[in-house]
């Protein structure tokens, strides 16, 4: 049974200057309920996991544990990566648990099945995991927000630099699914437009065990450029073994395009020193993700992963819209997001378009030499940024009808 309307109160610290225009509020319970679904167990489990939780109760706790009057309560689930158990999961989240909105999301394939129930019962969806960016292009929903970065973006930097260091001719790698098919796509079309060709390619199931055969027909290829349109385990895992089958060599580059702090501390500096990719969060970029980063290594004895850090970010901004509306209604919500700059610890002033798309700055990074790090997790430094006006895909090249409309 749905509870009455509460009265609208003020939140505490971070939300006290948006509850004074807000209308008085109408929460459908009294609680404004946060379901973590992603990959509790699996491959992205380091760069999400528990990691996720931990992120949005550190946003929880910047209110005081409570938005426009309403409790924040923080809930989870694990989809496995399974399209179907995504779906599915997001589907009681909404209908049975009471649930205001879901975030982090895991992988691409899972995160446009819950997509689309998020689209259908009008709630918030916050995706920080997701890579595809079909999530803003043709799949693109009202109430949905992709927050850290997109397969567009990520294929962006890397051919660049590695074409102007003339490795013209590539090899992929490439995750069996929506991601990995959606980052070839993208990186191939710059590989071209700089006058390299790709000259082979193979797929691998998500969280393979053994990359031999691939990289031994990477080696045979000729390649000079190794191209890995991987992510989690999977990436570090190849590298590794790139390395044991010294497939890596003077001549032979690797691309990562999405590449996890979690997985440069897996394979060590030692394999991963060199390696070029690119992030919108670091964890000692600036005195802000610093700040982050110390709250959440206290409770996880660990930095967080840009997914974490995401998650973080987004659940900040959907409790602000919350308390700058007074309700839980997800149009009105969703409205409220794009209307408000993104401000939170480590972003600033960045802002939020009508196919859900958040533009932040994009940093290039270069994996360091053991001899340049000053210590754990001192893994990366950047070499160029992006500004958020550059990085993603311009609006009159997406195909997401919401661009249509504004």
């Amino acid at each position: 049974m749905r509870k009455k309307p509460l009265a609208c109160a003020i939140g505490a610290g971070v939300i006290a200057g948006l509850m004074s225009s807000a209308a008085c509020a109408q929460m459908s319970d009294n609680v404004v309920r946060i379901d973590i679904l992603n990959d509790m167990t699996g491959i992205y489990a380091d760069a999400g996991g528990k990691g996720s939780i931990v992120a949005a109760e550190l946003a929880a706790e910047d209110f005081g544990d409570k938005v426009a009057g309403a409790r924040i309560e923080i809930v989870s689930g694990d989809h496995a990566n399974k399209p179907d158990t995504a779906a599915n999961l997001a589907r009681q989240a909404y209908d049975a648990q009471g649930v205001d909105a879901i975030a982090d999301g895991g992988s691409s394939a899972a995160a446009l099945a819950m997509q689309t129930v998020s689209r259908e019962r009008k709630k918030i969806f916050l995706m920080s995991g997701p890579a595809t960016a079909e999530l803003t292009g043709k799949s693109c929903s009202p109430y949905s927000f992709h927050w850290m970065y997109d397969t567009y973006a990520l294929a962006a930097a890397p051919p660049e630099g590695v074409l102007k260091r003339g490795g013209d001719t590539w090899f992929f790698i490439t995750a069996d699914y929506a991601f990995g098919k959606s980052m070839e796509s993208e990186a191939s079309k710059r590989i071209a437009a700089g006058g390299g060709k790709v000259i082979g390619g193979v797929r691998a199931p998500l969280d393979t065990p053994d990359f031999s055969s691939y990289l031994l027909q990477a080696q045979g290829s000729g390649a000079k450029v190794l191209a890995l349109a991987t992510a989690g385990s999977d990436t570090s895992n190849a590298i590794k073994q790139a390395h044991e089958y010294n497939v890596i060599g003077t001549n032979t580059q690797v691309v990562t395009f999405l590449m996890f702090i979690n997985d440069v501390h897996a394979m060590g500096l030692n394999a991963g020193q060199g390696l070029i990719s690119s992030t919108t969060y670091y964890h000692d970029l600036d005195d802000g993700s610093r700040a982050f980063a110390k709250r959440f290594w206290d409770k996880m004895g660990r930095p967080p992963s840009i997914v974490q850090a995401g998650v973080y970010s987004s659940v900040v901004h959907y409790l602000k819209a919350v308390a700058a509306t007074g309700t839980d209604d997800g149009t009105k919500v969703a409205d409220k997001m794009r209307e408000l700059p993104v401000e939170d610890a480590f972003t600033h002033g960045a802002r939020i378009r009508a196919d859900g798309r958040l533009l932040r700055d994009l940093y290039v990074t270069e994996v360091k030499k053991p001899g340049e790090s000053k210590g754990p997790w001192d893994y990366w430094k950047i070499v160029a940024t992006i500004p958020g006006d550059k990085a993603w895909r311009p609006a009159g090249e997406s195909d997401c009808p919401l661009l249509k409309t504004h």
